[in-house]
């Protein structure tokens, strides 16, 4: 599919009042004022034109040529707009049409078992039936409107057993995305955690929290969101006020997260160790899991246990070892104990945790074995495979 020039407005052809209506409900709630098209002019210099309305028969000749109306949708034609919602009163109409991605076919005739033929022959991409999928229709349209990409690599970060470090980890990372160039959105999912904003020395820094989310029920625009947050080492961060609300809806942390995960670029979650609904809600929208295991034997005792609760919803997780220690288990033997990938190791860093302690930002300076573990991953992860995350 070509670069749209549309502006983000998608199409809606249809001569069916009522429909469109229905459609222009829909695009007025994803923000979206759309192109109509209604028929197309007899000399539309289209190509198209004649061949879809010699096959709309009888139909195609009652309404001129049949198609879309270009001029009445200010010269934007099929091929230009975002994306197409094609009105199956009009399917006959369009048939001749060239083949483009982001086309639906939307009625209401939920008993019409021709329906899914006539989607075929105008390469739609799916059947809407209105109302059912009205909710779905105006996230669509409202993520032509934000012009969506590439959804963000969504990476979440877990402690296997209490002071694993995954809030250090979490941070660190963040930070070194942002360092990479990468648009990147921290967000604290761990209420009892102390507040990422602490780790970033922002805890004073304007912007919505957790708490201002909590209404939150249906789509959350994905510009909006980044620019209510605090903005903090070249990130957005995300994270819980020093009230006494520790509980998010689940409907609330899952419009947020994935409104974070529209915008593109980077989003790094810190998750508590217990799965909760909400937690579940965001584990199922990350790419990767990292869970943070020290090379120790209680550790990985316990990190077991998290694993299985994270493995029922997540889709890849990968153990990150953090330290040696005297006596202690190498990396890939606490990998093979949980029976999880080895995602690498960090090697304890003299020094990190007064630093710290004393206010410096993980992940900040640059250097030492907890930046260089993040630079690795990015550097391997940010790489497109088409299999997953590469790490």
């Amino acid at each position: 599919m070509r670069p749209a020039v549309g502006g983000g407005r998608p199409l809606i052809v249809t001569e069916d009042p009522l429909l469109l209506d229905d459609l222009l409900r829909l695009c007025a709630a994803a923000g979206a004022e759309p192109y109509v098209g209604h028929s197309v002019p007899e000399q539309s210099g289209t190509g198209w034109a004649a061949e879809a309305g010699e096959a709309g028969g009888a139909e195609g000749g009652a309404l001129g040529n049949g198609g879309v109306d270009t001029a009445a949708c200010g010269g934007v034609g099929w091929q230009d707009a975002p994306l197409v919602l094609v009105g199956d009163d009009a399917a006959r109409r369009v048939r001749g049409a060239p083949r483009r991605d982001g086309v639906f076919l939307v009625g209401r005739d939920l008993d019409d078992p021709q329906v899914w033929q006539r989607a075929v022959e105008i390469g739609a991409e799916e059947v809407l039936r209105l109302p059912d999928a009205e909710s779905g229709l105006v996230d669509r349209i409202a993520d032509v409107v934000e012009g969506a990409g590439r959804p963000a690599l969504t990476v979440g970060v877990i402690g296997g057993s209490g002071g694993a470090g995954a809030s250090t980890l979490a941070c660190a990372l963040a930070v070194r995305a942002a360092a990479f160039g990468e648009r990147t959105l921290l967000i604290d999912g761990d209420p009892l955690g102390g507040g990422m904003d602490v780790l970033l020395g922002g805890e004073g820094a304007d912007g919505l929290r957790w708490p201002d989310f909590a209404g939150s029920r249906g789509r959350v625009g994905a510009d909006a969101l980044a620019e209510s947050l605090p903005e903090l080492h070249a990130l957005r961060v995300l994270s819980w006020d020093r009230g006494d609300r520790v509980v998010v809806p689940p409907a609330a942390m899952r419009s947020v997260v994935a409104a974070a995960r529209r915008r593109g670029g980077v989003v790094v979650v810190d998750l508590p160790r217990r799965v909760d609904e909400g937690v579940a809600e965001v584990l199922a929208q990350l790419d990767l899991v990292l869970l943070v295991v020290p090379g120790e034997l209680r550790a990985v005792a316990a990190a077991g246990r998290v694993a299985a609760g994270v493995r029922m919803v997540a889709r890849d997780v990968r153990v990150v070892v953090r330290g040696r220690f005297p006596g202690g288990l190498e990396a890939e033997a606490v990998a093979e104990l949980l029976r999880v990938p080895l995602a690498g190791e960090v090697p304890l860093e003299v020094g990190l945790p007064g630093r710290v302690a004393e206010g410096e930002t993980p992940g900040a300076r640059g250097r030492g074995a907890l930046a260089r573990f993040c630079d690795g991953f990015w550097e391997r992860a940010l790489v497109p495979s088409g299999q997953g995350v590469t790490v």
